[in-house]
């Protein structure tokens, strides 16, 4: 059983309500957030390199009314506009990518004119990736 100093309880004690304080704080911008996405299309997305599910994960959340929150926010709405929110649905670029495998995974949770979208899939190589999902994967600037 580990002992604690009364100065170390203090601390510890000073340190959780901070926390306490600033996630309560945090709270009332949520609840405005949420009830803003429930009403437009967004998609909370991701990508994994690797073949492990602790691999290097990049996530952000995509809205669309307006395009916001992503670094091609407003080409990614316009190509999920276009397949009516079904990533499966924007037309794949013609281009040549390498045969090496350094797999990716991407997921997109969130709604699309009123219908839950859940996507996962995982490509060979992020240039794949891009070439079957266009802009909605393209996490960097």
């Amino acid at each position: 059983m580990k002992h604690f100093t009364k100065a170390a309880t203090g601390r510890l004690l000073r340190g959780t309500t901070a926390a306490a304080v600033l996630l309560l704080a945090g709270a009332v911008p949520a609840q405005a957030a949420h009830r803003h996405l429930e009403q437009g299309d967004w998609l909370y997305v991701t990508v994994t390199h690797g073949d492990v599910p602790s691999g290097d994960t990049r996530g952000t959340l995509l809205t669309c009314d307006p395009p916001q929150g992503h670094a091609h926010a407003s080409e990614a709405c316009g190509e999920l506009r276009s397949a009516r929110g079904d990533i499966r649905g924007i037309p794949h670029k013609d281009v040549f990518c390498s045969m090496i495998y350094a797999p990716v995974t991407v997921e997109a949770r969130g709604q699309w004119q009123g219908r839950a979208v859940d996507y996962t899939e995982t490509f060979a190589n992020s240039c794949v990736m891009r070439a079957r999902t266009g802009e909605v994967f393209a996490l960097d600037a």
